[in-house]
Protein backbone atom coordinates (compact mmCIF):
# COMPACT_ATOMS: atom_id res chain seq x y z
CA UNK A 1 0.00 0.00 0.00
CA UNK A 2 1.26 3.78 -0.97
CA UNK A 3 0.84 6.63 1.13
CA UNK A 4 0.67 9.06 -1.67
CA UNK A 5 -3.53 9.99 -0.45
CA UNK A 6 -3.22 8.59 3.09
CA UNK A 7 -6.18 9.99 4.38
CA UNK A 8 -8.07 11.34 1.27
CA UNK A 9 -11.39 11.12 0.42
CA UNK A 10 -11.84 10.25 -3.27
CA UNK A 11 -14.93 10.01 -5.29
CA UNK A 12 -14.95 8.36 -8.77
CA UNK A 13 -17.48 8.31 -10.99
CA UNK A 14 -18.25 5.28 -13.49
CA UNK A 15 -16.10 3.40 -11.42
CA UNK A 16 -18.00 0.08 -11.62
CA UNK A 17 -15.60 -0.83 -14.23
CA UNK A 18 -13.10 0.12 -17.48
CA UNK A 19 -10.71 3.01 -16.70
CA UNK A 20 -13.09 4.20 -13.68
CA UNK A 21 -12.16 1.18 -11.78
CA UNK A 22 -8.83 1.41 -12.19
CA UNK A 23 -9.05 4.44 -11.16
CA UNK A 24 -10.57 3.34 -7.75
CA UNK A 25 -8.56 0.69 -7.10
CA UNK A 26 -4.99 2.34 -7.41
CA UNK A 27 -6.66 5.39 -5.56
CA UNK A 28 -7.09 2.89 -2.47
CA UNK A 29 -4.26 1.27 -2.57
CA UNK A 30 -2.75 5.00 -2.28
CA UNK A 31 -4.37 5.35 1.01
CA UNK A 32 -7.63 7.32 -0.14
CA UNK A 33 -11.23 6.46 1.01
CA UNK A 34 -12.89 5.98 -2.24
CA UNK A 35 -17.01 6.24 -3.19
CA UNK A 36 -16.95 4.22 -5.99
CA UNK A 37 -19.76 5.29 -7.73
CA UNK A 38 -21.87 3.44 -11.08
CA UNK A 39 -25.20 2.94 -11.75
CA UNK A 40 -24.68 -0.10 -12.72
CA UNK A 41 -26.31 -0.31 -16.30
CA UNK A 42 -23.09 -0.91 -18.03
CA UNK A 43 -22.32 -4.71 -18.66
CA UNK A 44 -19.70 -5.57 -16.19
CA UNK A 45 -19.99 -2.52 -14.13
CA UNK A 46 -20.49 -3.12 -10.23
CA UNK A 47 -19.79 -0.14 -7.78
CA UNK A 48 -20.02 -3.30 -5.10
CA UNK A 49 -17.44 -5.75 -6.72
CA UNK A 50 -15.28 -2.98 -7.12
CA UNK A 51 -15.58 -2.10 -3.30
CA UNK A 52 -15.26 -5.82 -2.63
CA UNK A 53 -11.65 -6.17 -4.17
CA UNK A 54 -10.94 -2.72 -2.63
CA UNK A 55 -11.63 -3.95 0.85
CA UNK A 56 -9.53 -7.67 -0.58
CA UNK A 57 -6.87 -5.26 -0.93
CA UNK A 58 -6.50 -4.22 2.37
CA UNK A 59 -8.03 -0.58 1.70
CA UNK A 60 -11.27 1.03 2.29
CA UNK A 61 -14.43 2.01 0.23
CA UNK A 62 -18.08 2.37 -0.22
CA UNK A 63 -20.46 1.94 -3.05
CA UNK A 64 -22.99 4.69 -4.47
CA UNK A 65 -25.62 3.69 -7.11
CA UNK A 66 -26.34 7.40 -7.47
CA UNK A 67 -26.59 9.08 -11.42
CA UNK A 68 -23.52 11.47 -11.47
CA UNK A 69 -26.07 14.25 -12.55
CA UNK A 70 -27.85 17.05 -12.12
CA UNK A 71 -30.05 15.39 -9.63
CA UNK A 72 -27.91 12.79 -8.43
CA UNK A 73 -24.65 14.71 -7.36
CA UNK A 74 -25.44 16.08 -4.09
CA UNK A 75 -26.77 12.69 -3.34
CA UNK A 76 -22.91 11.25 -4.46
CA UNK A 77 -20.90 13.87 -2.62
CA UNK A 78 -23.49 13.46 0.14
CA UNK A 79 -22.32 9.89 0.60
CA UNK A 80 -18.85 10.64 1.02
CA UNK A 81 -19.60 12.89 3.85
CA UNK A 82 -21.55 10.39 5.20
CA UNK A 83 -19.18 7.80 5.34
CA UNK A 84 -15.63 9.67 5.89
CA UNK A 85 -16.20 12.88 7.42
CA UNK A 86 -14.92 14.59 3.74
CA UNK A 87 -13.99 14.99 0.31
CA UNK A 88 -10.86 15.78 -1.31
CA UNK A 89 -10.71 14.00 -4.79
CA UNK A 90 -13.49 14.27 -7.44
CA UNK A 91 -12.58 12.00 -10.71
CA UNK A 92 -15.56 12.48 -13.20
CA UNK A 93 -15.23 9.56 -15.31
CA UNK A 94 -19.33 8.38 -15.64
CA UNK A 95 -19.69 8.57 -19.43
CA UNK A 96 -22.80 7.78 -21.70
CA UNK A 97 -23.05 8.78 -25.45
CA UNK A 98 -25.29 7.90 -28.72
CA UNK A 99 -24.08 7.83 -31.94
CA UNK A 100 -26.02 8.57 -35.48
CA UNK A 101 -26.05 11.14 -38.04
CA UNK A 102 -25.98 14.34 -37.72
CA UNK A 103 -29.53 14.84 -39.30
CA UNK A 104 -30.94 12.05 -37.49
CA UNK A 105 -29.97 12.96 -34.19
CA UNK A 106 -33.02 13.18 -31.86
CA UNK A 107 -32.81 15.99 -29.37
CA UNK A 108 -33.25 12.78 -26.35
CA UNK A 109 -29.87 11.39 -28.07
CA UNK A 110 -27.89 14.88 -27.60
CA UNK A 111 -29.80 15.83 -24.06
CA UNK A 112 -28.51 12.17 -22.97
CA UNK A 113 -24.99 12.41 -24.17
CA UNK A 114 -24.56 16.00 -22.99
CA UNK A 115 -26.51 15.60 -19.09
CA UNK A 116 -23.77 13.25 -18.59
CA UNK A 117 -20.65 14.07 -19.77
CA UNK A 118 -20.84 17.92 -19.42
CA UNK A 119 -23.82 18.87 -17.29
CA UNK A 120 -23.45 15.89 -14.60
CA UNK A 121 -19.36 17.05 -14.15
CA UNK A 122 -20.46 20.85 -13.61
CA UNK A 123 -23.20 19.26 -11.47
CA UNK A 124 -20.81 17.24 -9.64
CA UNK A 125 -17.95 19.76 -9.22
CA UNK A 126 -20.85 22.44 -8.40
CA UNK A 127 -21.52 20.15 -5.47
CA UNK A 128 -17.49 19.31 -4.18
CA UNK A 129 -16.83 22.82 -4.60
CA UNK A 130 -18.18 24.32 -1.13
CA UNK A 131 -15.89 21.43 0.66
CA UNK A 132 -13.42 22.28 -1.10
CA UNK A 133 -13.06 25.68 -0.85
CA UNK A 134 -13.73 25.76 2.77
CA UNK A 135 -10.69 23.42 3.64
CA UNK A 136 -8.53 25.19 1.17
CA UNK A 137 -7.34 21.93 -1.07
CA UNK A 138 -9.02 19.66 -3.54
CA UNK A 139 -7.99 17.91 -6.49
CA UNK A 140 -10.54 17.37 -9.63
CA UNK A 141 -9.71 15.40 -12.85
CA UNK A 142 -12.42 15.39 -15.81
CA UNK A 143 -12.76 13.14 -18.46
CA UNK A 144 -12.12 14.82 -22.01
CA UNK A 145 -11.61 12.55 -24.78
CA UNK A 146 -9.69 12.72 -28.47
CA UNK A 147 -13.34 12.82 -29.74
CA UNK A 148 -13.06 16.41 -29.42
CA UNK A 149 -10.48 16.42 -31.62
CA UNK A 150 -13.80 15.98 -34.39
CA UNK A 151 -15.56 12.77 -34.30
CA UNK A 152 -18.49 11.66 -37.28
CA UNK A 153 -21.36 9.72 -35.50
CA UNK A 154 -20.54 11.30 -32.13
CA UNK A 155 -21.21 15.07 -32.23
CA UNK A 156 -23.38 14.75 -28.99
CA UNK A 157 -20.31 13.27 -27.29
CA UNK A 158 -17.29 15.08 -29.05
CA UNK A 159 -19.16 18.54 -28.43
CA UNK A 160 -19.86 17.72 -24.90
CA UNK A 161 -15.66 16.11 -24.32
CA UNK A 162 -14.84 19.34 -25.37
CA UNK A 163 -17.12 21.49 -23.33
CA UNK A 164 -15.17 19.25 -20.50
CA UNK A 165 -11.55 21.49 -21.45
CA UNK A 166 -13.10 24.71 -21.23
CA UNK A 167 -14.99 23.86 -18.18
CA UNK A 168 -11.50 22.30 -16.37
CA UNK A 169 -10.10 25.65 -17.46
CA UNK A 170 -12.72 28.05 -16.19
CA UNK A 171 -12.83 25.91 -12.81
CA UNK A 172 -8.96 25.99 -12.59
CA UNK A 173 -9.07 30.33 -12.48
CA UNK A 174 -11.88 30.42 -10.65
CA UNK A 175 -11.52 27.71 -7.96
CA UNK A 176 -7.23 28.27 -7.87
CA UNK A 177 -7.10 30.99 -5.34
CA UNK A 178 -8.74 28.54 -2.59
CA UNK A 179 -5.65 25.70 -3.34
CA UNK A 180 -8.12 23.57 -5.56
CA UNK A 181 -6.93 22.35 -8.89
CA UNK A 182 -9.05 21.16 -11.77
CA UNK A 183 -7.31 19.15 -14.72
CA UNK A 184 -8.68 17.17 -17.96
CA UNK A 185 -7.17 13.96 -19.34
CA UNK A 186 -8.05 12.74 -22.87
CA UNK A 187 -7.74 8.90 -22.36
CA UNK A 188 -7.37 5.80 -24.91
CA UNK A 189 -7.71 2.71 -23.92
CA UNK A 190 -9.19 -0.90 -25.03
CA UNK A 191 -11.71 -2.35 -23.20
CA UNK A 192 -14.52 -4.78 -22.93
CA UNK A 193 -16.74 -2.10 -24.53
CA UNK A 194 -14.51 -2.09 -27.56
CA UNK A 195 -16.16 -4.46 -29.67
CA UNK A 196 -19.63 -2.85 -29.17
CA UNK A 197 -18.94 0.29 -30.09
CA UNK A 198 -16.76 -1.19 -33.44
CA UNK A 199 -20.20 -2.70 -34.17
CA UNK A 200 -21.81 0.41 -33.63
CA UNK A 201 -20.01 2.53 -35.59
CA UNK A 202 -19.16 0.27 -38.19
CA UNK A 203 -20.96 1.95 -41.18
CA UNK A 204 -19.09 5.42 -40.33
CA UNK A 205 -15.66 3.20 -39.94
CA UNK A 206 -14.23 4.59 -43.70
CA UNK A 207 -15.66 8.35 -42.63
CA UNK A 208 -13.94 8.32 -39.11
CA UNK A 209 -10.60 6.44 -40.11
CA UNK A 210 -10.10 9.26 -43.76
CA UNK A 211 -11.20 12.36 -41.48
CA UNK A 212 -10.24 11.66 -37.96
CA UNK A 213 -6.63 10.71 -38.71
CA UNK A 214 -5.28 14.29 -40.15
CA UNK A 215 -6.16 16.01 -37.11
CA UNK A 216 -4.28 14.14 -34.83
CA UNK A 217 -6.88 11.32 -33.10
CA UNK A 218 -5.73 8.62 -33.99
CA UNK A 219 -2.94 6.47 -31.86
CA UNK A 220 0.67 6.98 -31.26
CA UNK A 221 2.05 5.16 -34.02
CA UNK A 222 4.27 2.80 -32.05
CA UNK A 223 1.65 1.95 -29.80
CA UNK A 224 -0.27 -1.41 -30.39
CA UNK A 225 -3.74 -2.08 -29.69
CA UNK A 226 -2.86 -4.52 -26.59
CA UNK A 227 -0.92 -1.88 -24.98
CA UNK A 228 -3.82 0.03 -24.42
CA UNK A 229 -5.26 -1.09 -21.67
CA UNK A 230 -7.82 1.01 -19.14
CA UNK A 231 -4.96 0.31 -16.08
CA UNK A 232 -2.76 2.67 -17.81
CA UNK A 233 -4.89 5.89 -17.45
CA UNK A 234 -5.26 5.78 -13.92
CA UNK A 235 -1.50 6.46 -13.15
CA UNK A 236 -1.80 9.59 -14.86
CA UNK A 237 -5.31 10.49 -13.30
CA UNK A 238 -4.08 9.62 -9.59
CA UNK A 239 -0.88 11.62 -9.36
CA UNK A 240 -2.76 14.49 -10.53
CA UNK A 241 -3.94 14.37 -7.26
CA UNK A 242 -0.93 13.84 -5.56
CA UNK A 243 1.15 17.17 -4.01
CA UNK A 244 3.86 16.10 -6.71
CA UNK A 245 0.83 17.67 -8.84
CA UNK A 246 0.88 20.42 -6.81
CA UNK A 247 1.59 23.00 -9.63
CA UNK A 248 -0.67 21.84 -12.30
CA UNK A 249 -3.65 23.32 -12.59
CA UNK A 250 -5.94 24.12 -15.90
CA UNK A 251 -3.90 21.87 -18.10
CA UNK A 252 -5.33 19.18 -20.53
CA UNK A 253 -3.53 15.78 -20.68
CA UNK A 254 -3.31 12.76 -23.51
CA UNK A 255 -2.79 9.29 -21.67
CA UNK A 256 -2.95 5.99 -23.86
CA UNK A 257 -0.70 3.15 -23.88
CA UNK A 258 2.78 3.91 -22.24
CA UNK A 259 2.37 7.48 -24.08
CA UNK A 260 1.21 10.65 -22.04
CA UNK A 261 1.26 13.53 -24.08
CA UNK A 262 0.49 17.34 -22.52
CA UNK A 263 -1.27 19.42 -24.94
CA UNK A 264 -0.73 22.88 -25.61
CA UNK A 265 -3.19 25.43 -24.75
CA UNK A 266 -5.15 27.99 -27.80
CA UNK A 267 -2.47 29.85 -29.48
CA UNK A 268 -2.87 32.42 -32.17
CA UNK A 269 -1.74 30.79 -35.63
CA UNK A 270 -1.86 34.31 -37.40
CA UNK A 271 -2.83 37.49 -36.55
CA UNK A 272 -3.32 40.32 -38.88
CA UNK A 273 -4.03 44.15 -37.72
CA UNK A 274 -5.98 46.60 -40.08
CA UNK A 275 -5.53 50.25 -38.29
CA UNK A 276 -9.00 51.47 -40.67
CA UNK A 277 -10.47 48.46 -39.88
CA UNK A 278 -11.46 45.03 -41.63
CA UNK A 279 -14.16 45.23 -44.28
CA UNK A 280 -14.69 42.14 -46.76
CA UNK A 281 -12.70 44.04 -49.68
CA UNK A 282 -9.96 43.87 -47.44
CA UNK A 283 -10.23 40.80 -46.52
CA UNK A 284 -10.13 39.51 -49.76
CA UNK A 285 -6.98 41.48 -50.59
CA UNK A 286 -5.07 39.81 -47.54
CA UNK A 287 -6.54 37.01 -46.17
CA UNK A 288 -5.84 34.46 -48.98
CA UNK A 289 -1.69 35.33 -48.73
CA UNK A 290 -1.27 36.24 -44.95
CA UNK A 291 -4.25 34.77 -42.79
CA UNK A 292 -5.49 31.12 -44.55
CA UNK A 293 -2.54 29.89 -47.33
CA UNK A 294 -1.65 27.28 -45.59
CA UNK A 295 -4.76 25.72 -44.94
CA UNK A 296 -7.12 23.41 -47.04
CA UNK A 297 -10.19 21.50 -46.45
CA UNK A 298 -9.19 17.98 -45.84
CA UNK A 299 -12.96 16.79 -45.58
CA UNK A 300 -14.19 17.64 -48.91
CA UNK A 301 -13.22 13.91 -49.65
CA UNK A 302 -13.18 13.95 -53.60
CA UNK A 303 -11.16 10.72 -54.08
CA UNK A 304 -14.31 8.56 -52.12
CA UNK A 305 -17.31 9.41 -54.01
CA UNK A 306 -19.22 6.41 -52.43
CA UNK A 307 -19.02 8.96 -49.03
CA UNK A 308 -20.44 11.80 -50.98
CA UNK A 309 -23.82 10.18 -51.44
CA UNK A 310 -26.69 11.62 -48.75
CA UNK A 311 -29.12 8.91 -47.67
CA UNK A 312 -31.72 10.71 -45.50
Amino acid sequence: MGTRLDGKVAIVTGAGGGIGREHALLMASEGAYVVVNDLGTRPGADAASVVAEITERGGTAVANSGSATWDGAAGIVARAIDAFGRVDVLVNNATAGRNNDIWRFTEEEWDLTVGVNLKGYFAMIREVAPHFCRQGSGAIVNTSSGSGFGHPSHVAYSAAKEGVVGLTRTVARELGRFGVRCNAIRPLAVGASTADYEVRTARWSTLMALTMAPRGAKPPANTAPPTLTPAKIAPLVVWLCTDAASGVNGRTFHVGGDTISRLSEPARERVLTNPAGWTLDALDQVAPTHLVDDLTNDYTLDDHPELKEFNV
